[in-house]
């Protein structure tokens, strides 16, 4: 039995949804088919505990890109998005915590108990972030231009970068170009002497990829999250409901634009005929046709997988098989009798527990973290970072308990010796013994938790090789080289399939920019 089509999206997570609503609004009818019981990927929220709710896997949003939010009126279809007033506490191990509030002042001020000198540091750093964000959201913003024939727009859209780049002033235009292949730890050793301070800032940039705060580029990283958020170490966006509902709205909202969605479809197959593709075939035998088709899985798991190799260039498989997406994170989540006490806090200070918990209190700390992962073993002495999204919204757990959402870095895909299956217990003892370190009495507060390994997140969630951005965030596999060089523009060798997906530009977490981008290119041949 088979069906004919105007568009297929493969995947029902944020930029797939995002994608296909875009192109609804243009007139096309996509369908999109996503082959868990609901849309999201990995922003979906889930009960693991009778009466316990929370963020699955991303536990903060990006924050959204600003023409996401305003085009499909993700407010209306109720999506309320909560804004802590502290995005980071650096919790010390013994000693007061660092509280980074989203005011620039009240951040100063909490940063002054520790260095004057790094209080006016801190402000000048967030307004230098914010300066330069202007010509970072440009470039976040632009489809990479084809190298070998650069359209005219293409031309115009870089001139007009260029343009911005050049108003910055020959200070920051200079610090620019220097700090993008820089490791974060030599820049935060630039602006600050406090090495808690340096490490939560560091921190935002090594997140979720496979570098530590000596890799060369980290700073990179580090740049292009603070063009959608100037503050240092990153601010925390969560939502009522937990990420899930981000994904809900957007649904809903490409469903009112004309789109249509199937979950419980699993496409095991993309079919191509004389070098374009034609349909998908599902695991029920059941195959549909479409004039595009266009993946929000990751680049692997679309073009090694789901397309038959033959149908692609020896030299290009073999570029793309070395296209790095090895994860190095995994997620707990517990589900809490009671609010844990910080030993570096006072008591229960629920505003200082509202936003993300950050937990690596020094650069070197970090970097042992990420060497012992480096050689295939799980970070003894792990880096955290932590929400408790129930002291901000309390339907997330029942009346006086709480639900904590745990990322841990680093723990690699592929483990020395032995299996995620084997190792998954004593994950989760790292987490809470580390946790324990700082709040004592936590572990008596767990009542139960979900454990989520990296093989987790490529068996279960799709993400091949358990990496959470469908791919490294490197010098190398960014803007016209993601996911490789030739094919930044959306399309794949194969007439008809593109790709919608973080393993596109600009590729970085819970904003919908891959979606968008993509979006506006498809149109263009779909409108030829």
């Amino acid at each position: 039995m088979s069906e004919t089509r105007d568009v297929l999206i493969l995947g029902g997570g944020h930029n797939g949804l995002v994608t296909s609503f875009y192109l609804a609004k243009a007139g096309f009818k996509p369908l999109v088919l996503e082959q868990r019981p609901q849309v999201g990927g990995a922003a979906i929220t889930g009960e693991f505990h009778p009466g316990f709710r929370c963020s699955t896997l991303a536990h903060a949003a990006g924050p959204l890109r600003a023409e996401v939010v305003r085009d499909m009126q993700l407010e209306k279809y109720g999506l309320k998005m909560i804004r802590p007033d502290v995005g980071v506490a650096a919790l010390a191990p013994d000693g007061p915590a660092l509280l980074l509030y989203n005011d620039a002042q009240r951040a100063a001020q909490e940063v002054a108990k520790f260095s004057a000198k790094d209080a006016a540091k801190y402000s000048e750093l967030k307004a230098t972030l914010g300066k330069l964000g202007t010509v970072l959201q440009q470039a976040l913003a632009l489809t990479p231009p084809d190298i070998d024939k650069p359209a005219s727009n293409d031309l115009w859209s870089l001139l007009k970068t260029g343009k911005a780049l050049r108003n910055l002033g020959k200070k920051d235009m200079y610090r620019l170009l220097r700090w993008g292949p820089m490791a974060v730890a030599d820049f935060v050793s630039e602006w600050f002497e406090t090495d808690l301070l340096r490490a939560a800032v560091a921190a935002r940039g090594v997140f979720g990829t496979s570098l530590g705060p000596w890799s060369a580029g980290s700073t990179l990283v580090l740049l292009l999250r603070s063009a959608g958020d100037p503050q240092p170490a990153g601010s925390t966006w969560l939502a009522q409901g937990g990420v899930g509902a981000i994904t809900q709205a957007m649904a809903k909202a490409a469903q009112a634009a004309g789109a249509e969605i199937r979950t419980g479809a699993q496409v095991i197959e993309i079919r191509v005929k004389d070098g374009a593709a034609t349909s998908v075939v599902l695991n029920t035998g059941e195959e549909i046709k479409a004039r595009a088709i266009i993946s929000n899985a990751d680049p692997k798991r679309t073009l090694l997988k789901l397309v038959d190799p033959t149908n692609l260039d020896p030299s290009f498989l073999e570029k793309l098989r070395n296209y790095r997406s090895v994860g190095t994170v995994a997620k707990v989540n517990l589900a809490l009798s009671g609010l844990p006490e910080f030993t570096s806090l006072s008591g229960t200070d629920t505003t200082a527990m509202s936003g993300r918990i950050h937990i690596g209190p020094g650069i070197d700390y970090i970097e042992r973290a990420f060497d012992e992962s480096k050689y295939g073993n799980f970070s003894k002495a792990p880096y955290l970072d932590i929400t408790i999204p129930s002291l901000t919204d309390p339907s997330l757990a029942p009346d006086g308990k709480h639900v904590m959402s745990i990322y841990m870095q680093y723990a690699p895909y592929k483990l020395k010796g032995d299996t995620w299956d084997n190792q998954r217990v004593a994950l989760a003892d790292t987490v809470v013994k580390t946790l324990a370190q700082y709040a004592p009495k936590l572990p008596g507060l767990i009542l139960t938790h979900k454990i989520i390994t990296p093989q987790d997140l490529e068996d279960t969630y799709g993400l091949t090789g358990g990496h959470i951005f469908h791919g490294e965030l490197s010098l190398d596999q960014f803007f016209t080289m993601r996911p490789l060089l030739g094919w930044g523009r959306y399309r794949t060798p194969v007439k008809n399939l593109f790709l919608c997906g973080s393993g596109t530009h600009p590729g970085d977490g819970l904003t919908g920019g891959s979606g968008v981008n993509a979006a506006r290119e498809i149109l263009k041949d779909l409108k030829k």
